[in-house]
């Protein structure tokens, strides 16, 4: 902001302000006269300031106040964004039915321009239907419930069909402190981001001779650097500081080093953010002992699970962080952490499981769909909801049950 100090020297009450940008003519005061223009001395500059800032930060009651500063930036859509959009609803597993049932409810109760297409889809099926995933295909955007992938045998993960299929390449967790909600570490805003689609995950594994199974850890250049490009442009979007790449360059020297020559190669080209490196045990180190210290965190497949995790239960647990997986023509949108996506069996008859990590996923959801002010509807009353504390589920310290906690969203939608 320039300012322009007229007159001689005297009484700081009675120098008129002019500023660059435009908001309404703030009154001069009385017997104000117009003097030619002069450099101000710095000791006039330093008692100018005060005064400065209480021109430009008037009290609620000013007429100023409601003019300038209570008013946001509008939102303007393009035509026909307001038409309502469908979403391909997959319940899932375990808790999903529960917590994708009070989604639904939420976004009735605020009228949201968004309507399900619901497919039943279970971790014990051999794969994804093909109704399923040209459902996706047609409408670009799925809500999700969590997917039970057995341990062992010769059944592979759904989920990680979708990512293939789909080519969902880039998984983001939002790992943050919630108001009201008390935590070992203070100022957590961790966003984790890791490669969806290759490295440990790449599903290519046999057995050589009996009781000698061989699994390969695929890295490609391609996929390294369309995730570091990702990473960093996330950043600069949403107005983060610093990238750090989580690696095992010290002992796979070829596979993570690809993907750290892949990392360094990208931040070159985004010299306003700052770019570091960190090995993956170090990193889960840091991250129990300072959490803090990270903003933007790009890793590959199997570290980038594993670190969402440990972030997601510094700050609040896996119950409260929402997550999306990405790729250029289609998102899928699901709690954000695995761990505990499905939930158990208790939680289920109880019908306790905990609704806010997808509900803050849905939010991340209707963004992605351009309808902004229901995303910040529908964020701001789970936020309040939260910091009053008086409707929790047991992974929170409370005693809720899921309608509970929806009703209390919805009660604060407006």
């Amino acid at each position: 902001m320039r300012k322009r100090i007229h007159g001689k020297k005297r009484n700081p009450s009675s120098i008129p302000v002019s500023i660059s940008f435009p908001i309404p003519q703030l009154p001069l005061p009385p017997g104000h006269r117009s003097h030619p223009p002069r450099n101000p001395s710095p000791a006039m500059a330093r008692r100018s300031g005060p005064l400065l800032r209480r021109l430009l930060s008037p009290s609620p009651s000013s007429p100023l106040a409601g003019a300038i500063f209570r008013r946001t930036v509008t939102y303007m859509p393009r035509p026909g964004d307001g038409a309502p959009r469908t979403v391909t609803l997959i319940p899932g597993d375990g808790i999903g039915p529960l917590v994708t049932d009070a989604v639904r409810q939420v976004m009735e109760a605020m009228h949201a321009p968004v309507c399900f297409e619901t497919y039943e889809v279970h971790g014990d099926m051999p794969s994804v239907p093909a109704e399923v995933i040209e459902s996706i295909h047609r409408n670009k955007v799925c809500l999700k419930g969590g997917l039970a992938t057995p341990v062992g045998g010769g059944v592979s993960s759904l989920n990680v069909q979708l990512r293939k299929e789909l080519d969902l390449y880039a998984s983001l967790v939002n790992c943050f402190n919630l108001p009201g909600l008390p935590t070992r570490h203070e100022n957590v805003d961790i966003a984790v981001i890791r490669e969806n689609t290759e490295g440990e995950y790449s599903g290519l594994e046999h057995e050589v001779v009996p009781g000698v199974v061989e699994s390969l850890k695929v890295m490609t250049k391609f996929c390294s650097e369309r995730i570091a490009k990702y990473a960093f442009e996330y950043a600069y979007l949403n107005n983060r500081k610093k990238v750090s790449a989580v690696h095992k360059a010290n002992i796979m020297k070829l596979a993570d080093g690809l993907f750290l020559e892949s990392c360094r190669e990208v931040a070159t080209k985004y010299p306003g953010i700052q770019y570091n490196e960190i090995i993956v045990d170090n990193c889960c180190m840091q991250l129990v002992a300072k959490p803090e210290q990270f903003d933007v965190m790009v890793t590959p497949n199997l570290y980038g699970n594993l670190v969402s995790n440990v972030a997601a239960g510094i700050a609040g647990g896996t119950g409260v962080m929402p997550g999306g997986n990405v790729g250029q023509d289609h998102a899928v949108f699901e709690q954000g952490a695995s761990a505990g996506n499905v939930g158990n069996d208790n939680i289920v008859q109880q019908k306790k499981a905990n609704p806010v990590a997808l509900f803050l996923s849905s939010a991340m959801m209707l963004r992605h769909l351009q309808f902004p002010s229901f995303a910040d509807r529908l964020e701001s009353a789970v936020k309040r909801v939260i910091a009053e504390g008086k409707y929790r589920t047991k992974d929170l310290g409370g005693t809720s049950t899921t309608q509970e906690v929806t009703d209390a969203v919805i009660a604060k939608l407006n």
